[in-house]
């Protein structure tokens, strides 16, 4: 018997699911949610689960991807199956920083969206296999060239969280008390790393300068570098300098 759990945020779509598997011999379906903690506790309170499927888009604070990394941490390569509708850029992000690599389906809620289409999937799941939709597997690829050539690639684990603190613009006091440091000088040397990994110590500029430029780098997720009058170049797939619009800042 394959039990199921069901976590779907579109009241109608998980009762019509439920429904579905249920009439589906050697399937039970154990619990259905619309949340992703919620499936996660109900996890932990419920160690017989078999497999999860799950949407990407949820109604809680965990998307579909952050709940299977919390449920793998207690449940190590626990079979899931992501379908999604929804193709925001940090969904496949997510997926590829994840590091779930067996175990596991991500599909296209529109070409599966019908229990007897998911069942090879979930069997294939339990199985250990994996199975990625052509369409998302393109947009994964795009996302890791990106995250490749990405400025945050070429930070450190802290460094990127204060780079990302600064471009939401908080103050090196306030990322200090974030970061739990007791030094608050370590946020300038910090700051200090980030500006001279992407170049913005080249030029001379007080901090409020390098630190709007730090947040449009973080926010453009480009390497941008200024020259002495101001003007903005980044470097296209050629490695060719290339002038910034003022008006595309």
């Amino acid at each position: 018997m394959i039990n199921l759990l069901i976590v779907e945020d579109n009241e109608k779509l998980r009762l019509a699911l439920s429904k579905g598997f249920s009439n589906i011999n050697n399937i039970k379906v154990l619990h259905v949610c619309d949340t992703g903690e919620e499936a996660f506790n109900y996890c932990l309170q419920n160690l017989n689960v078999s497999v999860v499927l799950m949407d990407v888009q949820l109604a809680g604070i965990w998307n579909g991807i952050e709940t299977a990394i919390e449920l793998r941490k207690e449940f190590p390569r626990i079979p899931i199956i992501f379908y999604s509708i929804q193709d925001d850029e940090n969904y496949f992000k997510d997926f590829c920083n994840s590091g779930i690599l067996t175990h596991y389906a991500y599909v296209r809620k529109s070409n599966y969206l019908l229990p007897e289409m998911l069942i090879p999937l979930i069997l294939d799941s339990i199985a250990g296999l994996s199975f990625i939709d052509p369409d998302i597997e393109v947009k994964v690829k795009e996302v890791k060239i990106k995250e490749k050539n990405s400025p945050m690639a070429l930070l450190e684990p802290n460094e990127q969280k204060v780079a990302k603190m600064i471009a939401y613009g908080m103050t090196n006091e306030q990322i200090a008390e974030r970061m739990g440091f007791k030094d608050k000088r370590t946020i300038s040397r910090i700051n200090g790393q980030i500006y001279t990994m992407w170049n913005l110590n080249k030029n001379p500029t007080d901090d409020k300068v390098a630190r709007t430029r730090a947040s449009i780098i973080y926010n453009k997720n480009m390497l941008i570098e200024w020259d002495e009058q101001g003007n903005a170049y980044y470097l296209d797939e050629n490695r060719q300098r290339k002038l910034i619009p003022f008006d595309e800042i």
